[in-house]
């Protein structure tokens, strides 16, 4: 029996989760990353093993402390991975996506796969079925466009997300979250279509924080999973322990 903290340090959430083994126990947002709040969640949780994923400049003292305390790894495009990479520039591929990518080969082997990440950016990854990450696209997230009206009008508000709303809406609010959230689920199926065309069949992955909600709105049949990138990274991980 052994216990694996899995941490996925994005742009807007600090976010770990408990693996017990091959399951996933809880998943926990941090406050911050300092290194007190590091050490209460390790006395905690007591792990073995510990794997990050960051896209931000975390606090310097966060890795030392996992590797003290922990079998530790960090993912970067020098881990042994269950996919190539065959694009220009590999050290600039997203520890997220990796883990994205990771996740898909592991739940779909040897088949097509696109998988798409809600988060402060929505990403598309598509790893074809020599498990190959052949790339994708990166568009702004939720929060990014509802921030940007805001910020880049006269008198817009700020608006936050609801999941009941008009097609048609009757005021600036109801207006915004149409155009907000029915804009990002047709680009989604967009996108999907566009695939379709080139590679036929393959399967749709979607993942993030607001993907429950988000599938009612989508008309391509998707396999749908919120904790995707922490699954992948606990695969990541079994291959790269030291």
């Amino acid at each position: 029996m052994s216990r694996t903290l899995c941490f996925d340090f994005g742009n807007t959430r600090l976010k770990a989760a408990l693996f017990q083994d091959a399951h996933m126990q809880e998943v926990m947002t941090l406050q911050n990353d300092e290194p007190a709040t590091i050490v209460e969640l390790i006395n905690q949780t007591k792990p073995d093993r510990s794997v990050l994923s960051s896209v931000i400049d975390h606090h310097p003292e966060f890795e030392t402390i996992l590797s003290k305390s922990t079998r530790f790894h960090k993912l970067d495009h020098h881990s042994k991975l269950p996919f190539t990479t065959p694009v220009g520039k590999p050290e600039t591929i997203g520890a997220d996506r990796l883990a994205l990518c990771a996740a898909a080969v592991h739940l779909f082997p040897k088949s097509h796969n696109l998988v798409v990440g809600l988060g402060t950016c929505i990403t598309f990854n598509f790893i074809n079925k020599y498990h190959e990450f052949l790339g994708g696209s990166i568009s702004p997230g939720m929060e990014i466009r509802f921030r940007s009206l805001q910020e880049f009008t006269a008198k817009l508000p700020l608006i936050r997300k609801e999941w009941s709303f008009p097609l048609i809406g009757y005021d600036t609010k109801t207006n915004i979250l149409s155009g907000v959230i029915l804009g990002m689920a047709r680009e989604i199926d967009g996108i999907i279509d566009l695939y379709k065309e080139k590679y036929g069949n393959f399967n749709v992955l979607l993942t993030g924080g607001d993907t429950p909600h988000f599938v009612s709105y989508l008309k391509n049949k998707i396999f749908a999973d919120p904790d995707l990138l922490f699954k992948g990274l606990y695969a990541i991980g079994e291959n790269n322990y030291t």
